[in-house]
């Protein structure tokens, strides 16, 4: 399987990432299908960053069965279109109608997750993309999460108990806003 552009152009943005679009690119070329989860050694899942009208707040998920404060996402099911698997995953997570997503990757992220009733603990190949509310904010929380919350990107920044991952999420978008 070629090594989608969008790879090359995350690269090009963010040099110093390289090692981990290798990662991904690496994903590709295994004989098992990595767009389905059943693939254990490691599978694509897609995220979103979802951001209010204003651009100044994220909708995070107090993860169920993580037990942290992430992005909403989740597995890309056999969706070669991981921008539309982000959509669907946020709009099926917040119960927000109206969402828009852009369709260049805005962050990658490899990381582990510890088995979970009988699934054995593998890797997650998450590629995320920015994804836009739409006139009406108020979320609904479905099964997936304890809790949503909108929060303050700014705040994420400096938020030493915010995940690594989201706190460089928060930088890009600040990066990429001014």
């Amino acid at each position: 399987m070629p090594i989608p552009a969008s790879f090359d152009d995350y690269r090009a943005r963010w040099p110093d990432e390289a090692d981990v679009v290798a990662h991904f690119a690496a994903l590709l070329v295994d004989d098992q299908d990595p767009y389905l989860r059943e693939r254990l050694a490691g599978h694509f899942t897609a995220s979103a960053w979802l951001v209010d009208r204003t651009g100044q707040r994220v909708l995070l998920t107090h993860h169920r069965k993580l037990g942290l404060w992430l992005q909403l996402g989740g597995h890309a099911d056999g969706d070669r279109d991981l921008a539309r698997a982000a959509l669907k995953e946020a709009e099926e997570e917040s119960g927000l109608a109206g969402l828009s997503v852009d369709r260049g990757i805005f962050d990658m992220d490899r990381h582990w997750i510890p088995e979970h009733k009988g699934v054995p603990a593998h890797w997650h190949y998450d590629v995320r993309f920015v994804v836009h509310a739409g006139e009406h904010e108020d979320f609904v929380v479905s099964d997936e999460s304890h809790a949503l919350a909108w929060r303050e990107i700014a705040a994420l920044v400096e938020d030493a108990d915010a995940d690594p991952s989201l706190r460089r999420m928060a930088r890009k978008w600040l990066a990429r806003s001014v």
